[in-house]
């Protein structure tokens, strides 16, 4: 049986809290728009009308409207499975078949995970075929929907399967250092997939291919060689066959390092704007940002693993959400579940440090072309095919954005 203690009480005024911030933070935005947003501003005049500034007005309206809502069911739903008592009758069910502790852990989370999923198809298949299809975004077709949909479940089931059982054998059999072990096994499996996405996971979905203009090739190689970097590793992605957002990104590890550009960005943007773009992914593999993002990670999981080996043996947390025995793979959600709510609130810190690698990789484009015009061009391309809002409320774009607002870092480039 659930217990009112000060516990739940700090669980739930943390919830609340979060709940409040994030549609404070949405009805801001909004309501900024709606007041600003109604004029082009002057730095995107020669790229965007008055019908398109409506059309991103329109859209950037009802996707926040309808991220907040989906937001909102996503965590009442999870806070009904904590404090409905489900989880102690399911722990009851998965005690009396006899499995072990690790077997029943993974038929514990499998269960989640199963309800979770169905609980987020609805909202999935209106994002991608009612609103995405609206604003002529979505070209995916059902069965692809379903395609990637199992396989997304399948490669989920494998992975987070493999991960459970490691972490659940190394706090059963692992001794009182267990959270280090843990620690340096789980981050050697997370440097794995980072180099294995590339290669073997993102291919499951999408085909890479070398680029195929001559021109864009041999502008890629003089730049890739004024960079002081070999031309391998460029290439185009088959993103139009799910959607016409336009993107580009840097990924990998070592050997299996790749800047990867959308199609649709390569049909709808000029030679020189590629270019730009590409000598903005180059500044983040020659300044070292994924490197950098990978010690900052470890460092806080290090941290993050020793707290929860403290708290997995402290009772009062499993008898406040109504579990009578202290199992460790209850503890994991539990752990999971206290932490999430405060955490939400260091996101604007992980925003800011994006922010300033993408300024750095900025700068070192702008270092590389001795222009900033063909990026400050791209970026007001890509603001107009996908587009982003131009007025977000200076605090929420403080709180979210991992990129510098639009209008602003454009301003720098062309200063």
């Amino acid at each position: 049986m659930i217990q009112l203690n000060y516990l739940l009480l700090a669980f739930l005024i943390a919830f609340f809290l979060r709940s409040g911030t994030q549609l404070l933070l949405n009805r801001l935005n909004i309501s900024h728009l709606q007041k600003y947003g109604s004029a082009v501003p002057e730095i995107f005049r020669d790229t965007i009308d008055q019908e398109k500034l409506q059309k991103i007005s329109s859209y950037t309206i009802e996707s926040s409207r309808f991220g907040i809502l989906s937001t909102f069911a996503s965590q009442i739903f999870f806070l009904a499975l904590l404090l409905s008592g489900l989880l102690p009758w399911l722990i009851e069910f998965i005690r009396h078949q006899g499995w072990g502790l690790i077997v029943s852990g993974l038929v514990f989370f499998a269960s989640l995970g199963v309800l979770t999923n169905l609980f987020h198809i609805p909202f999935d298949l209106y994002d991608t075929f009612v609103l995405e299809n609206r604003y002529g975004f979505n070209t995916r077709t059902f069965r692809l929907w379903l395609v990637d949909l199992l396989k997304s479940l399948a490669l989920s089931a494998l992975l987070t399967g493999f991960l459970l059982w490691l972490l659940l054998y190394l706090i059963i059999h692992g001794g009182t250092a267990w959270w280090f072990w843990a620690w340096v096994l789980l981050g050697l499996v997370e440097l794995l997939m980072i180099w294995l996405y590339p290669v073997i996971l993102a291919p499951l979905f999408n085909k890479f291919e070398s680029l195929e203009n001559p021109e864009l090739i041999h502008r890629i190689g003089k730049l890739m060689e004024k960079a002081g970097l070999r031309v391998k590793g460029v290439f185009q992605m088959d993103a139009s066959k799910r959607s016409k957002h336009t993107n580009a990104y840097f990924t990998g590890l070592g050997k299996s390092k790749r800047i990867v550009f959308f199609d649709t960005l390569l049909q709808s943007h000029s030679s020189d704007e590629i270019e730009a773009v590409l000598a903005h992914e180059v500044g983040h593999w020659k300044k070292k940002h994924m490197l950098k993002q990978l010690v900052l990670v470890e460092g806080l999981s290090v941290i993050g693993f020793y707290l929860l080996a403290q708290l997995l043996h402290w009772r009062l947390m499993y008898e406040t959400f109504g579990f009578r025995e202290l199992l460790p793979y209850v503890g994991l959600l539990l752990v999971g579940a206290l932490f999430s709510p405060p955490g939400y609130f260091a996101q604007p810190l992980g925003s800011f440090l994006s922010r300033r690698l993408e300024r750095e990789a900025d700068d070192f484009a702008l270092e590389l072309l001795q222009t900033g015009e063909p990026l400050a061009k791209a970026l007001k391309r890509l603001a107009a095919d996908n587009l982003s809002n131009l007025n977000p409320h200076p605090l929420y774009a403080w709180f979210y954005y991992s990129h510098p607002p639009l209008a602003g870092r454009i301003s720098r480039l062309e200063k």
